[in-house]
C-alpha cells in the first residue's frame, strides 16, 4: 500500500460546477478549496481542461469519482484508472475520493451508487480491490458511505462497522458524507449520531454537506437543495466527534448563484467553529 498522506484540513470547499467558472476566475470568491468530479475532466483537452487549470493555478484540488465501483464483481477498469492517475498528474489533488458502491455489473451500467451487503464475504471481496486501486494511483483512495434506500437480509454488520474494517485491512480514508448518514439513518432507522461515533476518528479524511428530498416515509438523496437543519445539528455533531475536517458543500442540480452556496457554505464555517469551542471549553 502507498505511504499515508497527511490529512492537512483544506477548510471549507464548494464542488466545481461550469456554471460559476468564469466567476471564480473573475472573483476569487471566499474558497478555501474546489472538488471536482474526475469524470467531468477526462478529456483530451477543451473548456473542462482549461477552466480546471486555471482554478488549480488558484485553489486546491480534490478529485471525487463516481465510476469505481469498487464493489461489483466486475474486473476493475484499468484504463480508467489510469486516466483517472494521469488526470492526477495534471492537478494534483489534495487527494481522490469515491464511493463504497457498486454501479453494475459486466457491461450492465445502473448509473446508480448501490449499497454493499455489510458481510465477511463483501469485506473480503472489497479490501484486495482498494489495495489494488491504491497501487495503480500510487496513493491513498478516500471512500465516501453512499445514501441507501434498501438493506440485504445477509448483512451481519452495520455500515460503520464495516468500513471500519476496510480502514483497518486496507489504510484507504473515508470521505464522511453527513447528509447521506442521516438519509440513510431515516430510510433504516438506526441512530445517526451512532454511525458517527462508530467510525475511526483517524481515518476521517473529509466532509460532504448536501440537500435532500424529505417524503415522510422515506428520503432520498438529491444534492438540489440547501442543507436542512437536522443535517447542520449532525454536522454540528460530527464536527465535534472528529475534529476540524475539510469539510465540502455539494450541489448538483437547481444550481444557485455562487454568492448564495458561499453564504451556505459560510454558515458551515460558523458551525465548525462553534462546534470546536464548544470542544475546547
Amino acid at each position: 500500500m502507498p505511504a499515508a498522506t497527511p490529512a492537512r484540513p483544506l477548510g471549507f470547499g464548494l464542488g466545481l460546477r461550469p456554471a460559476h467558472y468564469t466567476q471564480i476566475l473573475d472573483g476569487k470568491p471566499a474558497v478555501d478549496w474546489f472538488e471536482v468530479i474526475t469524470e467531468n475532466y477526462l478529456v483530451g483537452g477543451g473548456r473542462p481542461l482549461h477552466f480546471l487549470d486555471a482554478i488549480r493555478a488558484r485553489y486546491p484540488i480534490v478529485m471525487h469519482g463516481v465510476s469505481l465501483s469498487i464493489g461489483s464483481t466486475a474486473p476493475l477498469d484499468l484504463h480508467y484508472l489510469d486516466g483517472v492517475r494521469a488526470l492526477a498528474a495534471r492537478c494534483q489533488p489534495a487527494w481522490i475520493s469515491d464511493h463504497l458502491c457498486w454501479t453494475g455489473t459486466g457491461a450492465h451500467n445502473l448509473h446508480d451508487l448501490l449499497p454493499l451487503p455489510y458481510t465477511e464475504e463483501a469485506l473480503a471481496h472489497v479490501a484486495p480491490r482498494i489495495e489494488k486501486v491504491q497501487e495503480r494511483l500510487g496513493q491513498q483512495l478516500v471512500l465516501e458511505n453512499v445514501s441507501s434506500y434498501i438493506s440485504y437480509a445477509s448483512s451481519a454488520m452495520t455500515e460503520w462497522e464495516f468500513l471500519s474494517e476496510l480502514v483497518r485491512r486496507t489504510g484507504c480514508d473515508l470521505l464522511l458524507d453527513v447528509n447521506n448518514v442521516y438519509v440513510s439513518s431515516r430510510n433504516h432507522g438506526f441512530d445517526a449520531r451512532a454511525f458517527i461515533d462508530g467510525v475511526p476518528t483517524r481515518a476521517v479524511r473529509q466532509f460532504h454537506l448536501a440537500g435532500h428530498l424529505d417524503l415522510g416515509t422515506h428520503v432520498i438523496d438529491t444534492h438540489d437543495a440547501p442543507v436542512c437543519e437536522a443535517v447542520w445539528d449532525l454536522y454540528a455533531y460530527a464536527v465535534e466527534r472528529l475534529g476540524p475536517v475539510s469539510t465540502l458543500l455539494e450541489r448538483d442540480d437547481q444550481i444557485p448563484p455562487l454568492t448564495e452556496l458561499i453564504t451556505e457554505l459560510d454558515r458551515a464555517r460558523a458551525i465548525s467553529h462553534a462546534a470546536l469551542q464548544q470542544v475546547a471549553k
